[in-house]
């Protein structure tokens, strides 16, 4: 199970996972990446080779927590089915960073979990199904499975608003909504450290991200996302591991220095 520091294990299974500093401190290009990464006890990431997004991985001892499902319902099985292999339990819990088809589209790959979405997520979604899939297909979804994740789409069954504490047992988890940004209705998962010695992990969504400049569409909202960023980094702060929606784990200078590039860009 994913709880504790984790052996080694490299791809070519579903359950491989690697402690995060061993990850960064692989040699070589040669050597093998990780499926999964553990960044503390019970909590990891992995990043699908679909256009870089990153999943979360929490697990308490009552419950299983993913951080989105991906850019298909295909996507959103193997996740599932991942997940199960990790921890020897299902999934009883997911939540939606936002609503872009490449973190909802696999949410009906979990009928039976919880879904937790800002408020406003359940409008966004059906008012833009078909953009998204259109965006889905321009960005190299295959086009049947972007249909499908537009079709199954899944309605939150926890909507949020500013906050919303869980307990996954002995793994209390904050569900925040820091302020728009790169949507209106982001959310943020804060995952406090296991023990006083463990860092806190923040899964960012595409608040933050780490492989390319952050991503301003029309439902963007610019001149707030600083400020959003700001917020962000008072609920980490320096310690924490901050988990971009696509790329690489950052830390709270990453953030700092992306909040002030976005700053200086759209003049906020």
């Amino acid at each position: 199970m994913l709880i504790g520091r984790l052996p080694v294990v490299r791809p070519g299974r579903a359950d491989s996972v690697v402690p995060v500093d061993s990850a960064q401190n692989t040699p070589g290009p040669a050597a093998p990446a990780p499926v999964w990464e553990q960044l503390a006890p019970g909590v990891a990431r992995r990043r699908l080779p679909h256009l870089d997004v990153t999943i979360g991985l929490v697990v308490g001892d009552d419950g299983v927590l993913l951080v989105d499902t991906g850019s298909t319902p295909a996507e959103g099985a193997r996740l599932r089915d991942q997940a199960r292999e990790l921890t020897g339990r299902e999934v009883t819990d997911v939540v939606l960073t936002h609503g872009h088809f490449d973190h909802v589209f696999g949410a009906c790959a979990f009928p039976g979990a919880r879904v937790y979405g800002h408020r406003s997520l359940d409008a966004y979604l059906l008012r833009e199904r078909r953009a998204q899939r259109e965006a889905a297909v321009r960005h190299g979804t295959d086009a049947a499975q972007a249909g499908l994740g537009a079709e199954r789409l899944v309605r939150t069954s926890h909507p949020v608003g500013a906050e919303l504490a869980l307990d996954l047992g002995a793994r209390p988890v904050r569900l925040v909504h820091p302020g728009p940004g790169h949507t209106g209705h982001d959310l943020v998962v804060l995952v406090a450290g296991a023990s006083p010695r463990d860092p806190a992990v923040v899964f960012c969504g595409d608040l933050v991200e780490e492989s390319g400049e952050p991503q301003a569409g029309e439902d963007a909202v610019p001149a707030a996302w600083p400020a959003a960023l700001d917020a962000l980094l008072a609920l980490g702060g320096e310690t924490a591991r901050y988990v971009p929606g696509h790329g690489a784990v950052v830390d709270a200078r990453f953030v700092r220095a992306q909040r002030d590039a976005l700053a200086r860009r759209f003049g906020a």
